[in-house]
Parts: C-alpha cells; sequence; structure tokens
C-alpha cells in the first residue's frame, strides 16, 4: 500500500544513491537544503556534491546503516556541513541495491510551554518512548528509546518513523501511527525486527496513542515500545510443538514421517535440515550398540532454498559416518550437541568430508545441532539442523525445541516401522493363506486380483476356486471384519473351513449355515469368557456345474455378484441378501441361475466399490461399464476393473476380485444310462459302458471303468431305492463315473476282516480311482469315482 501524506514532505532533505554511486532520486527538500534541481543532479555521481577533502563514507557500513557529518557544496558555491543518515535497502523489484540518504531540515521550531508535544512525560517512562508530531515527525524521545534506534536525540528530531527505521518493519509502523493520527483511536501494534541499536532482532509491543490539546484536537502520536522477545520466543516454539504435533506422523510411513520432520523445522528452526535413519536389523529392531564409524540411510532433508543445493547425499542413499561427523557424535553420546564455527569444532566435523567443507564455505554455515531420533529406548537416527542464512546461533531454547519435536517424530517414525512390520508379516501370511494360483477346470476359466489396504493394511479379504465332483466347480469369495494379522489368520481359518465344508458337496445354503456356526465360536473364542467377540464376516458361495449350465449362489451379507452375458450386457445378480456371518440362528436362502457358455461372473468384496467419493450405485455402474469393455482375456479385464474403481493412490479398504467365465460341456461328453433293480442286468450293463468308452476313444480305461461301474451299480441295486442311475462324464484328462438312487443313506468305507465274505467293493473303488465320494441330492444321493485318464504322447 502506498500512502498519500496530506502534508508538505519537504522537511526532509532525501536523496537516493545507487550502488555505483549515480543519484537516483533528488527531493524538494534536498533542493531546499543545497539548492540543486533535481535535473541538475540525478544521474550523475553523488560524490560530485562533496566537499574536496571532506569526510569519506565507509565502504562497507555495519548493518545497512551509516550516520555522520559531511561537507557538502551548495550551488551557490558555498560548503554547508550537514549531518546525515544512510540506509542500504533493498530493491523490493529485483533490480539492484541502493542506499537512502536523509537529514531533517525543520525541528519543530521552539517549544512553548504548554506544548503538548513538548511537555509529555518522557523521562520516567519505563519503556522507549516518542513523539510524532501531526506531520509524522520525530518530535521527542527518550533515553530508552534511543538507545533502541542507536542515535541521539538531536540528531533525528524532524525525520519520518520510515526514515529512521530504513526498513520495511519501519514503513509499516508508519502506516499504523498515520492510522491512529486520522482516526484519534489507539491501537495495539506486535512487530519482530531488529532496530539499528540491537546485536539481534526483537519482538516489540508498539502501543500507539493520540496526543491532543486542550481543545480536543489530535497534535500527534506517542508509541510506546515494550520488548516482550521471551514470550514472542516461547509463543512461537509452542505454536511450532503444537504444528509439530499435527503435521508429523500424518500416514505410517517412514519416509513421509522424516519428510514432515525436515519440514516442519525449516524455515522456523533452522535453515537446513536432515534426517538420516539406522537400518533395522532383520529382527526389525535397530542396534542396540552404537560406535563409531556409522552407516545411516538418508531418509528426508529440507532446505530453505529450493532444490536443497546443501544436501550431499541423496535421500534413500547410505553413507558412513565417522567420529568427526556430526552424526556420528550425536549418536555414541546420546544426546544433542551443538557445534558453531566460533567454537572450531564445527570445522574438526567437517575436515572428513571434502565436499561438506566446500559447502561451508560457499554458504557460510556457522552453527549446526545434532539430535539423535530416540523413541521407546531405541535410536532410530539422527537429525542435523544447520545455519547459514539466520545469523544467530542455536540457543538453549533452541535445543530444548528441537529435542521436543524429534522427540514425538521418533515415536511416529517408530510406529511406522513397527506398522511396516506387521503388514509385511501380514501380507506374507495373507499370500500364503491366498490360493498363489487357480485351477484349470472344465466348467470355468478364471482369473484374479487381490490388493491390500493402502493405509489400513492388510486385511481378511480372500477369494477361491475349489473344483467339485462331477465336473463341478465351486467360487467363493469372503470378507473378514477387520485388518492385520488377527484378520488375515481367521481369513485362513474360514478359507480352510470352506474347502472342507465343499468337498462334502454342501449345497450353497447349508454350507454358510455351518460357516455361520464356525463364526460364532470364534467369535466366543474371542471374547472370552462372558464378553463378546468381534469376530464377523461376509461370504458368497456358487456352485457351476458345466453340464446342466446352472449355477447355484447363496450369500451372508456379501455384495451380490455382477453377471456379463455373451452378449455383453452386465448386470447385477438379484440374490437374497443373507445375514453376516457371526449372528448366528438366522437361515440363507440359495437362488439358482441358468448361464449361457460364455457367460462371465464377477464376485469381489465391498472395497471394489465403496468409497467415500462415491456411493455404493456409482461403484456398481463404473464395475458394469468396464466388465462390458471388450477383452481379449479375463487377467486384462481385471486390471481394466481396478483401473477404473480404484484411485491412483490405493483402495482405502482391501479388494478381491474373480472373475470366471462359464464353459459349458458338450453332450457328447455325457452318457446316461436308467438302471433296472436286477443285479443279473449288471453284465450287460458293463458291456453298454465298455461299447460307450470305445465310442469316446477311451478304450484304455475300460478295465477300470467295468470294475467301477459293477462295484457302484451292485451297491445302488442291493442297498438303494429305485429310480438308479448312471452316468459317464470325460473330459481331456478325467472319467467320471455317478451312481444315483434316492435312498439318503451314503455308503462308507471300511476295512474287511479275513473272513467277510463281502466289503472290500468300496476299498478296490479307492484303490483303482484318483478320489471318490458320494454326495447328497434334493431326491437322495450319488456316488461318484474319477479315473484318471493317460495323457496321449
Amino acid at each position: 500500500m502506498t500512502l498519500v501524506y496530506p502534508f508538505d514532505d519537504a522537511a526532509t532533505a532525501r536523496a537516493v544513491v545507487g550502488q555505483d554511486g549515480t543519484l537516483v532520486a533528488w527531493n524538494a527538500g534536498a533542493q531546499r537544503l543545497l539548492g540543486w534541481s533535481p535535473a541538475e543532479v540525478v544521474g550523475r555521481p553523488a560524490a560530485n556534491l562533496l566537499v574536496s577533502g571532506g569526510a569519506e563514507v565507509p565502504e562497507g557500513p555495519m548493518g545497512g546503516r551509516w550516520d555522520g557529518v559531511l561537507t557538502l557544496c551548495h550551488r551557490d558555491g558555498t560548503a554547508v556541513s550537514v549531518w546525515l543518515l544512510a540506509h542500504h535497502q533493498d530493491s523490493s523489484d529485483g533490480g539492484p541495491d541502493h542506499w537512502l540518504v536523509v537529514t531533517p531540515l525543520d525541528r519543530g521550531g521552539p517549544r512553548s510551554p504548554d506544548d503538548p508535544l513538548g511537555t509529555a512525560v518522557l523521562a520516567q517512562s519505563p519503556c522507549a518512548v516518542a513523539v510524532y508530531d501531526d506531520r509524522l515527525r520525530l518530535r521527542r524521545v527518550n533515553d530508552a528509546m534511543a538507545d533502541v534506534i542507536g542515535l541521539p536525540e538531536e540528531r533525528i528530531q524532524g525525520l519520518r518513523l520510515s526514515e529512521i527505521g530504513g526498513k520495511a518493519a519501519s514503513e509499516e509502523l508508519e502506516e499504523h501511527v498515520l492510522q491512529v493520527l486520522d482516526t484519534g483511536r489507539a491501537k495495539d501494534v506486535q512487530t519482530y525486527m531488529r532496530t539499528g541499536g540491537e546485536e539481534n532482532a526483537h519482538a516489540w509491543l508498539a502501543r500507539l496513542a493520540p496526543i491532543t490539546d486542550p481543545a480536543g484536537r489530535v497534535r500527534g502520536v506517542c508509541l510506546a515500545a515494550h520488548d516482550f522477545t521471551d514470550h514472542f520466543l516461547a509463543r512461537e516454539r509452542l505454536q511450532l510443538v503444537n504444528e509439530a504435533s499435527v503435521r508429523i506422523g500424518t500416514t505410517l510411513d517412514v519416509t513421509r514421517t522424516a519428510q514432515e520432520l525436515a519440514d516442519v523445522c525449516i524455515p522456523a528452526l533452522a535453515d537446513f535440515v536432515s534426517v538420516d535413519l539406522l537400518d533395522p536389523l532383520e529382527h526389525g529392531e535397530p542396534p542396540a550398540a552404537l560406535a563409531a564409524p556409522v552407516e545411516l540411510r538418508r531418509a528426508a532433508h529440507q532446505s530453505v532454498d529450493p532444490g536443497n543445493p546443501l544436501a550431499v547425499v541423496k535421500p534413500g542413499h547410505t553413507e558412513v559416518y565417522p567420529a568427526t561427523s556430526p552424526q556420528a557424535d550425536s549418536l555414541v553420546a546420546g544426546r544433542t550437541i551443538v557445534a558453531t564455527v566460533a567454537s572450531g569444532r564445527l570445522d574438526q566435523w567437517l575436515h572428513w568430508n571434502k565436499e561438506r567443507g566446500e559447502r561451508v564455505r560457499e554458504y557460510g554455515i556457522h552453527s549446526t545441532m545434532s539430535v539423535p531420533i530416540q523413541a521407546r529406548g531405541q535410536t532410530l537416527g539422527v537429525a542435523v539442523l544447520t545455519r547459514f542464512r539466520r545469523p544467530d546461533p542455536f540457543t538453549p531454547d533452541d535445543v530444548l525445541l528441537a529435542e521436543e519435536i524429534t522427540a514425538r517424530a521418533g515415536v511416529c517414525i517408530d510406529n511406522a516401522r513397527r506398522f511396516s512390520r506387521e503388514r509385511e508379516t501380514a501380507l506374507a501370511l495373507q499370500r500364503s493363506l491366498l490360493p498363489r494360483s487357480l485351477p484349470r477346470t472344465a466348467a470355468v476359466e478364471a482369473a484374479s486380483r487381490y490388493l491390500p489396504a493402502a493405509r489400513a493394511g492388510v486385511g481378511g479379504d480372500w477369494f477361491d476356486v475349489i473344483p467339485l465332483s462331477g465336473m463341478r466347480v465351486a467360487m467363493v469369495v469372503g470378507d473378514v471384519v477387520g485388518h492385520g494379522i488377527q484378520a488375515s489368520a481367521t481369513m485362513g481359518r474360514l478359507r480352510t473351513a470352506v474347502r472342507t465344508l465343499a468337498d462334502i458337496d454342501l449345497a450353497p445354503d447349508e454350507l454358510l449355515t455351518h460357516l455361520d456356526d464356525l463364526v460364532v465360536r470364534l467369535s466366543a473364542e474371542a471374547g472370552g469368557e462372558g464378553s463378546p467377540g468381534e469376530v464377523g464376516a461376509t461370504c458368497l458361495y456358487a456352485v457351476y456345474d458345466p453340464v446342466s449350465r446352472r449355477c447355484t449362489l447363496a450369500r451372508a451379507g456379501h455384495p451380490a455378484p455382477v453377471m456379463l452375458t455373451p452378449r455383453g450386457v452386465a448386470h447385477e445378480v438379484e440374490l437374497p441378501a443373507g445375514p453376516p456371518l457371526g449372528l448366528g440362528g438366522l437361515p440363507f436362502e440359495s437362488a439358482e441361475l441358468d448361464l449361457p457358455e460364455g457367460t462371465v461372473l464377477a464376485l469381489f468384496t465391498d472395497g471394489l466399490i465403496e468409497s467415500r467419493e462415491r456411493d455404493v450405485d456409482a461403484g456398481h455402474s463404473l464395475l458394469r461399464e468396464a466388465l462390458a469393455v471388450p477383452a481379449d482375456s479375463l487377467d486384462e479385464s481385471c486390471d481394466r476393473v481396478l483401473h477404473a474403481l480404484l484411485p491412483s493412490g490405493g483402495a482405502a479398504d482391501d479388494v478381491a476380485l474373480l472373475l470366471a467365465r462359464t464353459l459349458g460341456l458338450p453332450a457328447s461328453q455325457v452318457a446316461t444310462w436308467d438302471i433296472p433293480a436286477d443285479p443279473a442286468l449288471v453284465a450287460p450293463v458293463r458291456k453298454q459302458v465298455v461299447q460307450q468308452l470305445g465310442r469316446w476313444d477311451l478304450s484304455e480305461a475300460s478295465f477300470t471303468a467295468e470294475l467301477v461301474v459293477s462295484e457302484l451299480v451292485t451297491n445302488a441295486i442291493r442297498y438303494g431305492a429305485r429310480p438308479i442311475r448312471l452316468r459317464l462324464i470325460h473330459d481331456a484328462t478325467t472319467l467320471i463315473c455317478e451312481v444315483s438312487d434316492t435312498n439318503h443313506t451314503a455308503p462308507h468305507l471300511r476295512r474287511a476282516k479275513t473272513w467277510d465274505e463281502g466289503g472290500r467293493g468300496l476299498l478296490l473303488v479307492a484303490q483303482l480311482t484318483q478320489r471318490w465320494g458320494s454326495r447328497h441330492t434334493g431326491d437322495g444321493k450319488t456316488i461318484w469315482a474319477e479315473i484318471g485318464l493317460l495323457d496321449e504322447e
């Protein structure tokens, strides 16, 4: 903001001299003092105004300010002895620096006894006081203010506040003085600046009050400055500690946490910060005993200069620090160490690395502080804070502040490391419990994906494809509540239970009922006696038969699957929801679907479609659109679905996705016979089986098939109930013999004693086949046996 002063500004002689000594500006006050007009002097060397033999201006005024008496040349040829005050100023538009030279011309004239500006009580004031008149010219200062300014009162009387200070902070303070002068209302202003009489910057509370005459007219402004540096710095430190508690540890990522530590310290505490961490041992903890040299890995660094030009080591790289380095000395000592150029220790530290020594000389590093990063009795690394732009060295208060911030960061880094170890362990457990590859079956082609949560960690999502008898296949997707090792372990137990229940060919709704009982027991175990558990899960179970091309599905609180027809139309399958697993006592319902060959079923967990950015319906819509896009393979479809529904930074929850394209078994690969309940007809049945195998070019399996069929059919005639049916199914590698009847009693394998006349039939079947078993149907049971076919050479 540019101030417009409603009064004559010629009471000060003002000139601006460029870095090359040329006069850049010349005001009316300067013309009044020396008689030269701006046109006569601007653009010419300022030295031309000095009387030959006059005092010389020092080349490098201390603190950017100089004052003294010079003999100047008046336009009429006379010599004028003038006290001058010069300020070195940086250009606001990026141009060259310049000098502002001022001297007062009007010191306010004689003071009358009733002058309110002259009678203001200054000498007894406990704080620095200055009085400015209605033209913002200094009239009086007390001794305390003169000490702050560093100039005697008689030299600066008649100058404006901005002319006395010569800095941007002085101009801002002068704006507030002008506002008090215009409004007549007092105000308080806080500023942090270094005045001419101070070596270091101080915090000031400037109380500005209008000075009025007996008539109530504002005649000036009284400025009383109170030094509250200690309170200001304490507040700044408290604010920095509070900021550190908010900004450090926003994620459970070690590198990110280290970077947050470096960012918080810049520029409030240092000009450059490096964070180096010890690599943990195999068991996850950092080494207990430290001795130089120490190998550290650069985790993060930050600087007030863009691009971190002071950094020697890149993030992620390691370096060995000897005993003469700040990193090693601080770690071995186990405490904070401050080194300065003045003490000589900084030079000793930097002798071990030539490149660092060059950086010190180039940037003017004068002070470093090495703070060990510790948490829970372990040393994790070290943070080194460096100052080169700030002129003041580190103080004991700075050490306490750095240790406080670093202690907070150490806990966050340790938490992140522990989380990373637990995540890696849980992920390894999860991968060991999930199928490494999906089985190849004659019923479906399948592809899958599993993605752990980006932040919450590995959870309990799982999927599986389980081959069943009769060329059928079971597909399952489930989700255990929670994350971490416990959720992964629970997932493994449930997946094993599903496989066990699937092996006995339970219907989907019955399988979920047994699984619900298991989750109830697990929840009771987790909660302990007298307290409820917290184990919960959802599940979707489907069984597909490639012969009938029918699929039976049931779900327990799980999202319904999405089906893509061979024509490319995707829609959600209507399926009874069912209660989540673990509630106990509630029924599950199943549904049957006719699936044309080539239908794609998408089974998934809720992490795929649920998001904070969109609702479930929008997620389902995106899933249908992604599935409907033609793809060369199911793996390509999986990748497209994940890309369309998940954010680039990863999902907020675990995601399991299983895509299955249904296949159909041709009728030519299935043969069925209705068997009369007459043991004498077993031989003709064997003959028909041999003939059918001949038509299938499977004559090499005829001997085994005859024995198996003979035994299963004979048992069904003797112990089963009509009607009895024999079915043969084959694909490239397996021949399946199935005998069904309406008796629900299933046979069991037993070892016949020496004198037993029977009981060896099923034992013989078990020895001749790859596997055998029984499954219950709605109207009876089916006994089946699988015979392996030799691969053709």
